[in-house]
């Protein structure tokens, strides 16, 4: 079955007597409501429009905010057009009318086309007559690089999140995939969704964001370490990031330890200290997705544990590291940390994953490494790291043998003759260091053992996982 198209379902609300409301739209023109004029019967829709572009007369609406295009101004926009409608059409419609209002804050495309297009959407509505309000807001990524087609997706959106929030808010994975109905990512990307309200309460906006994922909609999410969806930009700009990519199934001392210490040598570059560095937790929805589908219990799990750490939480689709630093270069030149294993470090240079590259391995090295990036990489003992190469497939990998020493470190790894000398270099050059502050007696610590540990009832798993993801495991019985 084909989507609706917006005109098609601006005019399904336009002709359904049970909503009305305002359109309150700043910074694209009136692309939302013009659908609605368009189609016909916006009489019956419609209570009222506005555009308030000048900065004095919008200030002097909804009062003064830090950023114009933030999720401040779309709140404030909310709250002054609903308590409008409130106060002027209550008395005389709200026994049989469900209010709405829609609002948006929006940076288009500029005339001289170097500032970033996005915008801030949102729908706060009734259920029903008299009941209370909900939320729904969503932070867009416009793609097309001319202003009118910008404005073009930007009134395709708002209809379909509109729509949505009407009559698909019970069912989030339809309400997800048919925000970008006659749209692609290509064209437009939705990296922040949320609920809220009385009847939204039972929504977990991390697995909303989720969706966002699945139905490609975006490329990453990312939550706070209290478990609120975040907007990557107000989090990442212009900011250092220090980054830890794992499974943290669960998240085990050997994760904390390693960003420990890759923390310490991080905070060393006087650059980096001064300007409040972000820390992030990072799984990749290729590691979520390991069973086959989705698991929505083992990802909140995940989730939780991690959050009580105190960091923040990152999903993404990008499982080759240099599209990770691609993602974070849209929002900070600053420098780029990367905490890592031995065995992540040997997957960056193992050279299968760069086939699609035109320049294979050195194309992606080249972008990894770009600018201002770090890895920052734990030690193995010799045992660990034996017993790791005897499972990789590619046998070249372990080509040159060598004698090992008890405590595998970055400078011990030997990767394809041919690439030695490139890793010599970005060895001898900074961008990878070993890590120095570390606890050998968490080496013999592997996450799949303490799982397996944690599914046969076996209480010495609490040994190997920090006291307050422990706790949530137990309370929760997770990960059985």
């Amino acid at each position: 079955m084909e989507p609706l198209t917006a005109d098609r379902k601006a005019l399904q609300i336009n002709l359904d007597q049970r909503f009305f409301g305002t359109f309150a739209e700043i910074g694209a023109g009136q692309e939302v409501a013009r659908h609605f004029f368009r189609v016909g019967g916006a009489a019956g829709t419609i209570a009222k429009t506005i555009s308030a572009y000048d900065m004095t007369f919008s200030d002097s609406i909804y009062g003064r905010v830090g950023r114009y295009v933030s999720k401040e101004r779309l709140g404030n926009m909310l709250d002054h057009e609903y308590l409008l409608l409130l106060e002027r059409l209550s008395s005389k419609r709200g026994s049989d009318t469900a209010f709405f209002v829609f609002a948006n804050t929006v940076a288009a495309r500029s005339f001289q086309g170097a500032n970033e297009s996005h915008g801030w959407l949102g729908v706060r509505f009734q259920s029903s007559p008299l009941s209370q309000p909900n939320n729904i807001i969503i932070h867009v990524r416009m793609k097309d690089r001319d202003n009118l087609l910008q404005q073009q997706a930007l009134g395709i959106i708002g209809v379909n999140l509109l729509y949505g929030a009407l009559y698909l808010r019970d069912n989030p994975d339809k309400f997800v995939e048919s925000l970008l109905d006659e749209l692609s990512i290509d064209r437009i990307e939705v990296d922040m969704i949320e609920f809220s309200g009385p009847e939204m309460s039972h929504v977990d906006n991390r697995l909303m964001s989720l969706k966002l994922l699945q139905h490609e909609l975006t490329e990453a999410i990312m939550f706070s370490p209290d478990g609120r969806v975040l907007q990557p930009s107000e989090v990442l700009y212009k900011r250092p990031i220090l980054v830890q990519r794992g499974s943290f199934r669960p998240v085990t001392h050997v994760n904390v330890d390693m960003l420990n210490g890759a923390l310490d040598q991080f905070l060393a570059i006087p650059s980096v200290k001064e300007k409040d560095p972000v820390i992030l937790f990072e799984i990749t929805l290729k590691n979520l997705l390991a069973s086959g589908s989705f698991d929505d219990t083992d990802f909140i799990a995940r989730a939780d544990t991690l959050s009580s750490l105190g960091h923040t939480v990152l999903i993404s689709d990008y499982s080759e590291y240099h599209r990770l630093t691609r993602y974070f270069r849209r929002y900070t030149h600053e420098m780029l940390g990367m905490a890592m294993g031995i065995n992540s470090l040997l997957q960056i240079f193992n050279e299968k994953f760069y086939s699609n590259l035109e320049g294979g391995i050195l194309e992606a090295l080249g972008r990894l490494f770009a600018a201002s990036v770090k890895l920052y990489v734990y030690p193995m003992s010799r045992d660990a790291y034996t017993r790791y190469l005897a499972t990789i497939d590619d046998r070249e990998l372990i080509a040159e043998h060598h004698e090992l020493p008890d405590l595998v470190t970055a400078q011990d790894v030997r990767v394809l003759p041919h690439l030695k000398y490139l890793y010599m270099h970005l060895l001898s050059s900074g961008n990878i260091e070993a890590i120095q502050k570390f606890s050998p007696e968490h080496f013999t610590i592997f996450s799949r053992d303490i799982l397996q540990k944690i599914r046969d009832g076996d209480s010495e798993w609490e040994k190997s996982v920090p006291t307050s993801a422990a706790k949530i495991i137990k309370e929760r019985n997770m990960f059985k």
